[in-house]
C-alpha cells in the first residue's frame, strides 16, 4: 500500500493521472426509462399503467416540468450579484441545488414523472434578448466543470431514488457561443455523454439543445445538422447500454425530417401557441413528417396555463396522446415565489400558478407514490 501511494503521489506531482486506478464502479441504479412504440416505460412497466382521464389514455405518457436551473451558477462577476436571494442578499449555487432536491418528492407525489434540467440552463430572466451571464457546465474547449457536474450528480441520484426521469439538455442558445469552435461542441457532447454513461444513469433522456432553430452560433447545433449530434450520442454505448436522445424546436415548430429519422422521441414546444386546438394539430402534423414511426411525442416547454378551464394546452396534448411539460418563469413585478426558471428560484409549489399546474397534474394522473424516502 505504501509503495502504491508513493507512486501515485509522484505521478500527481508530475502532472500525471491514473484514471484506470481511480475509476469507481457506478452504484446499481434503481430507475430505468425505456421506450416501447409510443410509450415510455419505467423499470419494464408503462407509466400510469391502465390509467385514463376523461376518456384519454395516460398509460405510457411522461408529464414533465421545465426545471432547467437546478445546477445554475454564473461565472461572470459582473452579473453574478443579480441572482441574490431576497433573504441573504447573496447568490448560492449549492443552496439552489439543495432546495431543488428538497422539492422533488413533492413534485413526484403530484404525479410529475420527469423534469428538464440543462447543462447551460435557460434564461434566468425568463426571456432575454442578451445573455451576458456565464451559466455553463462546459469550459470553452468542451471539457466539463466539476462543480456543475457534482450538482447534477446529486440531482440525478435523487431522481433515480425517486423513480423520476431527467431530460438532460446539453446546450442553450446564448451560451453556445462560448465554445471556441465546432470541435469543442463535439467534445462537449462526447464528454457529457460519457459522464452520464460512466455514472450508470438509466433514468436520463438527452435533449441535444433547447430550440435548435433559435439563435445558435455553431452550425452543428442548427436544424440542418443537429441530427449529427443525435447520432453521435446514439453511437456511444457502455455495458451494452446507450442513452435515448432527441432535440427540441422553438414554439409551434414541427420537427424536421432529419431529426425525426434519428431521434428516439420527439420534443415540441408550445410557447406562442395560445389555442389548445393548435397544440393538438402540432402533434398530428408531427406524426405525418417523413420518417416518423411510432415514438413518443413530448412537449417539454409550454408557458400557457388556464388549468381551471376545461380546455387548455395540457388537456389538448393529452387528448392526442402526447406528454405535456409546464414552463413557468417570473413575470414582470412578480416576487420570489413565482416561476421555476427565473433565478433565484423557490422550488416548492409556492405560487397560485404552480399550484394550478400541480393540482391539475394530480387530478389527471392520480398522483404517484414515492419509491423511497431513503437518502
Amino acid at each position: 500500500m505504501y509503495r502504491f501511494s508513493s507512486l501515485w503521489l509522484c505521478l500527481l506531482a508530475l502532472g500525471c493521472s491514473l484514471p484506470a486506478l481511480s475509476a469507481q464502479k457506478p452504484p446499481k441504479r434503481k430507475t430505468t426509462v425505456t421506450i416501447v412504440g409510443e410509450q415510455f416505460y419505467i423499470n419494464g412497466q408503462p407509466t400510469f399503467k391502465g390509467r385514463t382521464w376523461n376518456g384519454h389514455k395516460l398509460e405510457g405518457l411522461l408529464p414533465n416540468s421545465r426545471m432547467v436551473q437546478g445546477i445554475f451558477d454564473d461565472y461572470n462577476p459582473e452579473t453574478n450579484a443579480k441572482w441574490a436571494y431576497p433573504d441573504t442578499k447573496q447568490w448560492s449555487a449549492d443552496r439552489n441545488t439543495d432546495e431543488f432536491i428538497a422539492a422533488m418528492p413533492v413534485w413526484k407525489q403530484h404525479g410529475l414523472l420527469a423534469f428538464t434540467i440543462n447543462l447551460q440552463g435557460g434564461s434566468p430572466e425568463g426571456y432575454s434578448k442578451d445573455q451576458p451571464w456565464e451559466n455553463s457546465a462546459f469550459n470553452a474547449d468542451g471539457s466539463w466543470r466539476p462543480d456543475f457536474m457534482n450538482r447534477l450528480r446529486r440531482i440525478l441520484n435523487r431522481a433515480d431514488e425517486l423513480g423520476m426521469v431527467a431530460i438532460v439538455g446539453y446546450f442553450y442558445f446564448g451560451q453556445d457561443e462560448r465554445f471556441t469552435n465546432e470541435a469543442a461542441v463535439i467534445r462537449a457532447v462526447d464528454n457529457a455523454t460519457d459522464w452520464l454513461l460512466d455514472g450508470g444513469y438509466r433514468n436520463v433522456l438527452v435533449e441535444i439543445n433547447n430550440e435548435c432553430n433559435v439563435r445558435y452560433d455553431h452550425d452543428i447545433l442548427k436544424p440542418e445538422r443537429v441530427h449529427e449530434l443525435i447520432r453521435r450520442v446514439k453511437n456511444k454505448k457502455k455495458n451494452g447500454y446507450r442513452l435515448l436522445v432527441s432535440t427540441s424546436y422553438g414554439g409551434g415548430t414541427i420537427p424536421k425530417e432529419n431529426v425525426v429519422r434519428e431521434a428516439d422521441f420527439l420534443l415540441l414546444h408550445g410557447n406562442g401557441v395560445k389555442e389548445p386546438e393548435k397544440i393538438a394539430d402540432m402533434v398530428k402534423q408531427t406524426r405525418q413528417v417523413a420518417g416518423y414511426r411510432p415514438m413518443p411525442i413530448v412537449f417539454n416547454e409550454d408557458d400557457h396555463f388556464d388549468f381551471d378551464q376545461p380546455v387548455n394546452n395540457f388537456q389538448a396534448a393529452t387528448s392526442v396522446y402526447a406528454s405535456w411539460g409546464y414552463f413557468d418563469y417570473r413575470m414582470k413585478d412578480e416576487g420570489f415565489d413565482e416561476g421555476y426558471q427565473s433565478i433565484p428560484v423557490n422550488w416548492q409549489i409556492s405560487s397560485a400558478r404552480k399550484k394550478g399546474f400541480f393540482d391539475k397534474l394530480k387530478e389527471i394522473t392520480g398522483g404517484l407514490p414515492l419509491v423511497t424516502e431513503k437518502r
